[in-house]
């Protein structure tokens, strides 16, 4: 049933990501790898004859219903915050609206749900008000509804990712110019698998950990004189004057930046034994330098790289979430039952697991197969 009685008038879905390599460099104007996984978020909207704004989910089961001209000021839940940010700043005089919600991308699992909600509703809206935004133009709304409505410092990874990816396709997306290509990533044809590892430890990026390492990346930045730390070099990362702990986080971004580069490469040539090695660097640079890791991740990604794994890293923002795993296909169970056991032995909640290929972005979902699940 649905949670407005009737069908939405029209509804969209968009997906959850996840990186293969490129972490905490979107705000640092870095190159990404990211792509579209299966688990999406799914938005129907319908409008009304008054300026009523009523948002309903089926996950949280809560509701709020405010009136439009209070969305500049308003502080409720947070979750409603996203869709809300994307209302704000669509800059349309747009009708009261109904907008339910449903979904199956993890929270607080680092696979971006809140990208995949904002970028849900602003499709759906883009497409039923005919406001003629460009894919990228709908990205930037979603990130500036996260930044300055929601209060999360983010780059654009999250958004470009959720409307611009393709199905067996990596997104190369050049945060810094803003340009987009398409690395193949065909995994079944060499007999590998990414297995994704929700360490079930729920980061709450907004309480400030995320937010003190974009701190420390923009003060480098302002101290050298740089338009963005992508111009940073090594060699003048060793000849600058730098707090020790910032040119640990500054440190971490110029070798990520490098490893995406061998990264490329290294799908090109299609040697993926070279795109596990950099996934390892990358973890051990997520966890020593930027210190955004923790001891759930930590062990997983050891686990399977001890069972076989190609490479294995923390993913996402850090401060718990997921994993990613680039494996032979037949190794994912095993690296699951040796993960499952290792987190009992430690007495860790037991983790999720997802297998995963690229997926499709953000999508207008056709009437007839499209429908809200039971509240």
């Amino acid at each position: 049933m649905y949670l407005f009685d009737n069908p939405p008038a029209i509804s969209a879905s968009a997906p959850g990501r996840a990186n293969l390599i490129g972490e905490h460099i979107d705000y640092a104007g870095g190159v990404v790898l990211p792509f579209a996984i299966s688990a999406r978020t799914k938005v129907g909207v319908s409008p009304r004859s008054d300026k009523t704004i009523r948002i309903r989910s089926h996950q949280t089961k809560d509701q709020i219903e405010i009136q439009r001209y209070e969305i500049a000021k308003w502080r409720g839940p947070t979750w409603a915050r996203y869709p809300l940010g994307v209302l704000h700043f669509l800059g349309a005089d747009l009708p009261g609206l109904d907008i339910e919600i449903d979904g199956n991308v993890p929270r607080g699992a680092g696979l971006s749900s809140s990208a995949a909600l904002e970028c849900s509703l602003a499709l759906a809206l883009n497409e039923y008000f005919t406001l003629g935004f460009f894919p990228l133009e709908l990205a930037k709304i979603a990130q500036r509804a996260e930044i300055e409505y929601v209060g999360m410092p983010c780059g654009l990874m999250d958004q470009a990712a959720s409307i611009l990816s393709k199905a067996n396709m990596i997104l190369q997306f050049d945060c810094l110019t803003l340009e987009s290509t398409y690395l193949p990533f065909d995994l079944e044809a060499h007999d590998l698998g990414i297995l994704i590892i929700d360490s079930q430890v729920k980061h709450k990026l907004v309480d400030g950990g995320y937010a003190s390492r974009f701190r420390a990346c923009e003060s480098a930045r302002i101290a050298l004189g740089l338009d963005s730390l992508r111009h940073l070099t090594p060699k003048l990362l060793e000849e600058a004057k730098l707090d020790p702990i910032i040119r640990k986080r500054v440190s971490h971004v110029v070798g990520e930046m490098q490893r995406v580069e061998e990264t490329e490469r290294a799908l090109v040539s299609e040697d993926f034994h070279e795109v596990g090695a950099l996934m390892n660097a990358s973890h051990a640079s997520l966890r020593d330098l930027y210190e955004v890791s923790c001891e759930e991740l930590d062990l997983a990604t050891d686990i399977a790289r001890e069972v076989g794994a190609l490479g294995a890293r923390m993913m996402g923002g850090g401060f718990g979430g997921s994993a990613i795993v680039l494996t032979p296909k037949h190794l994912e169970s095993k690296i699951m039952d040796e993960v499952e056991k290792a987190f009992a032995n430690q007495n860790y909640a037991p983790p999720r697991h997802y297998s995963e290929k690229p997926g499709v972005g953000a999508r207008i979902q056709e009437k007839e197969t499209f429908a809200f699940k039971s509240s």
